[in-house]
């Protein structure tokens, strides 16, 4: 009897100290399950069996499969997600006039000479790091660290002039909830999303004059306040931090490679092909759907219908047509084209590539140079696409090396920890997602608006609208939002 009790003593033990090595994954896979079945299979998935990686960028580039939002299910879970204001949010804008104007907006506040960027990047980076990380070793979250970064950074090129601190806390909030809602690893709190936006509607009031740039003219003040949360104070900053989060994580894991950028801090040429890299094992972008507005009929294809909801999967193109496209490897740049390889880490040109696709590369490698010129980078954690630890890391001063046993020792306890809170953020992230996506199927945003608006934004029945015409249906009763990534 007392040896029974002693082996189920054991193998419960067992079981409990192995979970980080199985639950983790388990988790993850019932996720997938859970998004599957609620979402049905309502998008047709590329690269996939109806097209291969060879006509990828040929269907996604088709001057029919330029319809955002309108008809898909799926844009209720993005909508949900970046509520409130998404039907202004950029990337969700129909094609037509007001996205042209929203689109020619956004690309002239990115605008501006490299010199000048670079400087403001480098010069917000430093000012950051000189406050975050003081001691001779500190453990940091590299997605944390670099939020109040580009939160300063793009205050300034919207506003220009400098970011005060408690301006800063609400944009980092709301970039937070809004990465954090998404990853489901946390719930929504559409609070923090207020405040920015309670925030940009005072420094509207007057005649909007008050932005460095001119505002787009055919969306109302709120739309105004919404379309620069949006696009600037929550998907820059939380692209831009997940980017720079890649980048410097994958540093930390390639000691060469980050020896060599940090010896060589004029080689362009190498810290892009790293960038570049770090874009094909880890893009920012999931999935991109768009719905075809018209039939699309291609040579040895089969005809897409009108009305078809085209999901791009940046991961899997990403991984078609190498060798090796599990390893990390920046020299192939020195041997791979980007024109001809399957990498395209800001979309395809002709359907809505990122605006900031000339931005991003210069002003990441203003922050990466700072960083290194001050510390060495260390980290044995999981890196994975989505992050959802926020890439735990050790910033080690240049000027102060830790022994070798002390760095092994830090090490072991960085990785513990990470592997131990990968079981308990896998089963909130099962739960706060399935809540999400059954949440966001109930209230139907994206739905609800099509209903009462035209997609130029104009409603189509008067009551229910706001004194501006901006009907909210749906995004007040929301308490949490975010898809399953």
């Amino acid at each position: 009897m007392v040896r029974s009790k002693a082996a189920v003593a054991l193998a419960a033990g067992t079981l409990l100290l192995s979970t980080p090595a199985w639950l983790p994954r388990t988790v993850v896979a019932l996720r997938m399950k859970v998004f599957a079945r609620v979402n049905g299979d309502e998008g047709i998935t590329f690269p996939g069996a109806t097209v291969g990686a060879d006509r990828f960028q040929e269907v996604y580039g088709h001057p029919a499969a330029d319809g955002r939002s309108k008809g898909a299910a799926l844009s209720d879970l993005f909508w949900y997600w970046l509520a409130p204001g998404a039907d202004v949010h950029q990337e969700h804008l129909e094609a037509g006039p007001r996205y042209d104007e929203v689109a020619r907006c956004t690309l002239a506040f990115l605008s501006g000479p490299s010199e000048t960027l670079y400087a403001r990047a480098a010069r917000h980076t430093a000012s950051v790091l000189d406050t975050a990380a003081t001691g001779r070793v500190t453990p940091v979250r590299l997605r944390d660290l670099m939020m109040p970064v580009w939160a300063e950074f793009f205050h300034g090129l919207v506003f220009d002039e400098p970011c005060p601190a408690p301006v800063r806390r609400l944009i980092v909030d709301n970039a937070e909830d809004v990465v954090n809602a998404l990853k489901c690893t946390r719930p929504r709190h559409l609070r923090r999303r207020h405040r920015l936006t309670a925030y940009l509607l005072r420094r509207l009031a007057d005649d909007g004059t008050s932005t460095r740039r001119p505002l787009p003219t055919g969306l109302t003040r709120r739309q105004q306040a919404y379309y620069l949360q949006g696009t600037f104070f929550n998907t820059a900053v939380v692209q831009m931090s997940e980017a720079m989060a890649h980048l410097l994580l994958a540093l930390a894991q390639h000691h060469d490679v980050q020896r060599r950028v940090a010896e060589r801090p004029d080689d362009d040429r190498y810290l892009s092909h790293v960038l570049d890299e770090t874009f094909r094992l880890y893009p920012l972008f999931g999935i991109a759907h768009r719905v075809t507005t018209d039939d699309i009929a291609l040579d040895g294809l089969p005809v897409l219908p009108a009305g078809s909801v085209l999901c791009f999967s940046y991961p899997e193109y990403h991984a078609s047509g190498y060798p090796d496209p599990d390893v990390f490897d920046p020299e192939r740049w020195e041997r791979t084209s980007a024109r001809d390889a399957h990498h395209i880490p800001f979309g395809v040109a002709a359907n809505r590539p990122c605006p900031a696709w000339r931005l991003a590369p210069l002003i990441m490698r203003a922050a990466t140079r700072e960083v290194l010129t001050r510390f060495e980078l260390d980290s044995p954690v999981t890196h994975t696409r989505s992050i959802p630890d926020r890439a735990p890391c050790l910033l080690i001063r240049r000027n102060a090396p830790l022994s070798r046993p002390r760095l092994s020792a830090l090490r072991g306890a960085l990785w513990t920890r990470s592997r131990f809170e990968d079981v308990g953020r896998g089963l909130a992230q099962l739960g706060f997602g399935t809540w999400m996506v059954l949440d966001a199927r109930r209230t139907r945003p994206a739905t609800r608006y099509f209903a009462s608006h035209d997609t130029e934004g104009r409603p189509l029945h008067r009551p229910g609208s706001s004194a501006n015409g901006d009907a909210r249906p749906g995004f007040r009763s929301c308490p949490y939002a975010g898809p399953t990534p």
